[in-house]
């Protein structure tokens, strides 16, 4: 039996963000503005085209910190959440971690700073996003036009989503690493805000992907799973 979810499409889009503030995340992710009013999820997700069950399957999952999945494939639309899964991609690489890296510069280039641990943390930093951009530049590029094409019928026999799953690694696991170093060894001088915001947004960038990597790993994977499965008990 599916369980109930926490939001419904009759649920104020407003009640969402004032219930979870983290789903503002989501819902910038989906290319929606605010200014949604009084108006239903359902309602504001037919007025921008969104597929509202897809909405509806990520809010909850995230909502609720699943790692299992108890929404029903088959009311997902794949194209939608491959959209909304490349959108993540551009807010980690064209706006949150290049933000996080001018903050670490600012931080570890202030007068009163360890210049030569500065250099260091920052090629640390510089190395960690290479480290993304190759993992969601591969998705982008490989994983997610196999699905597509998949959808359309065309199987590549080279490939499967458990290639994908193996190349999975935890992407955050390197800024996590960068944090405690900042946390336990950076020799900052004096009340340093500027570091300590620094800090800040890296744990809020590990909250993220960690909750990116769920979605992809309990909703995207198993719904591609699912679709393989269905695909080669045709032939």
């Amino acid at each position: 039996m599916q369980k109930q979810q926490k939001f419904s499409e009759n649920d104020k889009m407003s009640d969402l963000i004032n219930e979870d503030h983290s789903l503002l995340l989501v819902i910038g992710r989906f290319g929606l503005s605010f200014g949604f009013g009084d108006k239903t999820v359902k309602e504001v997700c037919q007025l921008n085209d969104i597929d509202c069950p897809t909405f509806l399957a990520i809010v909850n999952f995230l909502s609720k910190g699943n790692i299992e999945m108890d929404t029903v494939y088959d009311n997902i639309s794949i194209p939608s959440l491959i959209d909304y899964l490349r959108n993540s991609h551009a807010y980690f690489l064209e706006f949150k971690l290049p933000a996080i890296r001018n903050k670490l510069l600012e931080a570890v280039n202030a007068p009163d700073q360890n210049l030569p641990y500065g250099v260091i943390f920052t090629k640390f930093f510089d190395e960690y996003v290479s480290e993304v951009y190759k993992h969601m530049n591969y998705e982008d590029k490989v994983v997610f036009p196999y699905v597509l094409a998949l959808l359309e019928g065309k199987k590549d026999p080279a490939f499967s989503i458990s290639d994908f799953e193996e190349h999975h690694n935890e992407i955050e696991s390197k800024l996590i690493e960068l944090k405690n170093i900042l946390i336990k060894y950076y020799p900052a001088k004096g009340n340093n805000y500027l570091l300590t915001e620094v800090l800040f947004d890296i744990l809020s960038c590990e909250i993220d992907l960690a909750s990116h990597s769920h979605v992809e790993d309990y909703l995207f994977v198993p719904a591609i799973e699912a679709i393989e499965h269905e695909k080669s008990t045709e032939k």
